[in-house]
Parts: structure tokens; sequence; C-alpha cells
């Protein structure tokens, strides 16, 4: 095993130096530990695919928090498009914020299926009681591994003590910092910024979250299954 990963480790690294701007160096403490996560990340994706042959069967879930979406209305009544005017609906520029909330979410890197709290805030209770629907989703003999960023929520005194109350069910794997981007959820979010909250309007918080519910039981209802590719460094 071990020659297995120094020869992935010598693989990427080569394919790194061929790419324009970048150069590995062998004392570059960095650029080693950035190959030995790659590594990691690419295992943990090609256990996705035979997960379920094993024993005692292990999970994936990406899971990362969306803070900030405003809930935003209107001031004034949209116009209708008008034929041969206007081919869009007219919306004043003024606005009235009504609050904020957090999308707690989690993507089965497996099946697609989301899982998604929305909370009025994001905190360690918000986030151990994600970790509970996940805890009741999966079968009880099961592995729930969860790639996540360093979030204090995460590692707080209060997260740590549920994980030692359930023993052997959680296991983590922390993207790198200012590594979020190898996190698939963040994919999740971007679909969710680019259709259903995409210029959203409401008429409150409660609205907001009604809205962002009804947005992702629809994805739910046609899963996707993501594929995190990084060009040049044959992983996929």
């Amino acid at each position: 095993m071990n020659n297995l990963i120094e020869h992935d480790h010598r693989n990427i690294k080569s394919r790194v130096n061929a790419m324009p701007g970048f150069k590995c160096f062998r004392n570059a403490t960095v650029t080693i530990s950035g190959i030995e996560l790659m590594h990691r990340k690419r295992t943990i994706y090609r256990e996705g695919a035979v997960h379920d042959a094993r024993p005692n069967p292990i999970y994936t879930v990406s899971v990362d928090e969306k803070p900030g979406i405003q809930a935003i209305g209107l001031t004034a009544p949209n116009l209708p498009p008008v034929p041969g005017k206007a081919s869009t609906v007219g919306r004043d520029y003024e606005y009235v914020r009504r609050g904020t909330v957090s999308i707690l979410a989690g993507i089965d890197l497996h099946s697609g299926h989301i899982f998604d709290n929305v909370e009025d805030r994001h905190r360690s209770v918000e986030f151990i009681a994600l970790l509970k629907r996940l805890d009741e989703y999966y079968p009880s003999e099961a592995i729930i591994r969860v790639v996540l960023d360093n979030h204090s929520a995460h590692i707080s005194r209060e997260t740590m003590t549920y994980l030692a109350s359930r023993p052997g069910r959680f296991e983590y794997v922390h993207t790198s910092k200012h590594g979020s981007w190898l996190n698939l959820v963040v994919c999740t979010f971007s679909k969710m910024a680019r259709t259903f909250l995409s210029h959203i309007r409401v008429k409150s918080i409660d609205e907001l979250k009604e809205r962002i519910l009804r947005g992702i039981e629809e994805f739910n209802a046609s899963p996707v299954v993501f594929r995190w590719k990084k060009v040049g460094l044959g992983v996929a």
C-alpha cells in the first residue's frame, strides 16, 4: 500500500510539474502535503463506487454551510413584460431587507441526496442537528464519513461531545486551509444560487425558508451525483 501511495504521489507530482506556472520542489512541505491531500481526496471519491460492498458500508457526505442568505422584499410590485417594449419583468431598484438565514447542507456523494437544515444561525447546536439527521438516515451499522472544513462549529466542545456519544459512527475528513473548493457540496450551493435563489424576493423569513426547502426537495426528486475533477492532475 505504501508503494502504491508513493507511486501516486510521484505520478501527481510529475503532472503538476508539467502544468504551466507550477513547480514542485523536494523540500516544499506545503507542496508535498498538498499532494498527500489530493491522494486522500482521490481515494475517498474512488471508494464511493464500492462503499456498499463492505461488511460495514461507508457513506461519504460532503457538508458545509451557506450563511447570510438575505430575505429581500419588494418596495413596489413588479411590472410585467410589454410586447415590443420590455422583454423582461421590471423591478424597482430599491428593496427591503427582512433578515438572513443559513443553509446547513450535506450531499451524499454516492446517491446525490441532499440533506438540508435552514436555520437562523449556524452554531454548534445547528450543526449537531444536521449530524443527527445523518445518524437517523443511514443504517445503524454504517460509518458516516463527513468531508468538511475546520469551521469552529465543526470542532467545538459541544460537537466533539456529541461525536463521542456515537463512537465509531462518524469519521471526519477535513479539507485543507483555503481549500473548501475541494468540497463537492459547494457545487450544490452554486446550483441553488443559479436556480431558486437567483433574484429571489420574499415577504418574510418564513417564506424564504419554505422556498429553500421546496427548491431542495425538487433537487432530491432528480438527484445528481457530482464528480469532482481537476484537469491536469489525473483526479476524477
